[in-house]
């Protein structure tokens, strides 16, 4: 179960209409399905707007800005991620404490000090007690706090919270590269205008170098969310935002990191802001660099432990660790195709679109035709996200299924659809697949021995997620009217 929230409660959306004037971008996975519904947002949803609604999104779409009397609507559609606030012109920093975690002196600190100069940068020293860091620090006048005894990255970014007092924190990793940071900061200081929302990241990539790991890390980066904007959210496309790069609003913060994390405590901290009712935003429009491992031991190191950390999460947040998520439709109609049974998912499909036609699109014009576009768009949309999870939990039991030959065939259709769904959207070279593989083997054996370490099966136990059907509905096992879902 997810653990009581300690942080502030954000303010009621009803009491923060978006004002007047703003600029919005429509979600790019938002659609219009028939003449009054909108499908997108996060999570997944199906909305019916009334004329007047659509002509307003018709209106944002074209860059025109919201008018006075749609700003009530403008703040649902952003609070259900249809729209995102366009930020355009970066804020002065004069609000903001910027948090340096740091374990002795380095290039990569020195370049973020110079980079940083100028602004309230705290740089907490995890107990290396290295001269040349506060020697660093004098150079570039920024404030160092010494910790006694090393004790991890959380508890170094909760020192700095503690020696600061502005209203905004950035966390900013210190081999981060910063080339502009009046422009990157300001511009993410910008977003947290809007008072409902609590945090705010860029997109973190690997920065332009020579060299085969660093060539696949700026093109497919463990930390890399993608192009498009989103709202954080557990049963989104966008789960969890890095604290590589991280402006937060101070009071949303509540007690901080959790120490006892010594990784993943981005996570952690990132989904107790949302369950205190804060959105975080994703902002990629902002893209910053953080480098990549050094060797290849060490790169495969830290996969490993991204995927060990999943089991103490669990611990902390339940089923939103769970490796695979969707709706029983969509998993049963994808299990019959990959078991083989063709029959099976079709049967699938013929009962969802029923129950959709005669539940909660029963009203609406057309019901047949926007039930195959609802239902049998998000089952189709759902293969290559579905694919992709899998390989990257279970890519290690995929390839032994591939040396099976009654399975080799079906095995290796999900591994080269789950590969291609990581890959999408850039240029692929050819070394990239099986870099991608090695990648998610990492993970996935990181997953498995937390889940051994820590006597839990909820990282590897797929979840159907709610509102859904029973079972029974779902396979055809019960009869009579199934109902609304």
């Amino acid at each position: 179960m997810v653990r009581d929230s300690d942080v502030a409660t954000s303010p009621d959306p009803r009491d923060h209409p978006v004002p007047v004037g703003t600029i919005l971008e429509i979600d790019p996975r938002a659609r219009f399905v028939g003449d009054d519904l909108v499908a997108g947002g996060q999570p997944w949803r199906l909305l019916r707007l009334p004329a007047t609604s659509r002509a307003a999104l018709e209106r944002w779409r074209s860059g025109s800005p919201v008018a006075p009397e749609e700003g009530a609507l403008a703040r649902v559609m952003v609070e259900r991620g249809l729209v995102h606030p366009r930020v355009a012109e970066p804020l002065p920093l004069d609000d903001v404490d910027v948090v340096v975690p740091a374990r002795g002196a380095s290039d990569g600190l020195e370049e973020l000090l110079s980079a940083l100069g100028g602004l309230a940068v705290t740089v907490v020293d995890d107990a290396s007690h290295d001269p040349a860091l506060a020697s660093a620090c004098a150079r570039h006048g920024a404030r160092l706090v010494t910790l006694e005894h090393h004790e991890g990255p959380a508890a170094a970014r909760n020192a700095g919270v503690a020696a600061t007092s502005r209203p905004v924190v950035a966390f900013v990793d210190d081999d981060v590269i910063l080339t502009d940071p009046a422009d990157a900061l300001g511009r993410l200081r910008a977003a947290l205008e809007d008072p409902r929302l609590g945090a705010v990241a860029p997109r973190v990539v690997g920065p332009v170098r020579a060299g085969l790991r660093a060539g696949y890390e700026h093109r497919h980066g463990a930390l890399d969310q993608g192009r498009a904007p989103a709202l954080v959210d557990p049963q989104g496309p966008v789960t969890f935002v890095p604290s590589a790069c991280l402006l937060v609003r101070r009071e949303a913060l509540g007690t901080g990191f959790d120490p006892t994390l010594l990784i993943g405590e981005d996570v952690d901290l990132v989904w107790r802001v949302l369950d205190a009712g804060w959105l975080v935003r994703y902002l990629p429009a902002v893209t910053i660099a953080h480098p990549t491992r050094p060797t290849w031991r060490a790169w495969w190191q830290q996969r490993r432990v991204y995927g060990l950390t999943s089991a103490p999460l669990a611990e902390r947040h339940g089923e939103r660790l769970a490796p695979i998520r969707a709706d029983r439709w969509t998993l049963a109609a994808w299990g019959g195709l990959v078991a083989g049974s063709p029959s099976l998912a079709l049967t699938v499909l013929a009962r969802a679109l029923r129950q959709a036609r005669r539940g909660p699109l029963a009203g609406v014009d057309h019901p047949e035709r926007v039930a195959l576009a609802v239902v049998g768009g998000t089952v189709a949309r759902a293969g290559g996200p579905l694919a992709r999870a899998t390989v990257r939990t279970f890519g290690v039991g995929l390839l032994l299924a591939a040396l099976h030959p009654r399975l080799r065939r079906r095995a290796l259709a999900v591994l080269g659809v789950g590969l291609a769904w990581r890959l999408r959207g850039t240029r692929v070279r050819p070394l990239d697949v099986p870099l991608a593989l090695l990648d998610d083997l990492a993970y996935g054996l990181g997953v498995l021995e937390g889940a051994w370490r820590h006597r839990s099966a909820a990282t590897l136990t797929p979840r159907a997620l709610t509102p859904t059907p029973s079972w029974s509905e779902v396979l055809g096992l019960s009869r009579g009217d199934p109902g609304a879902p």
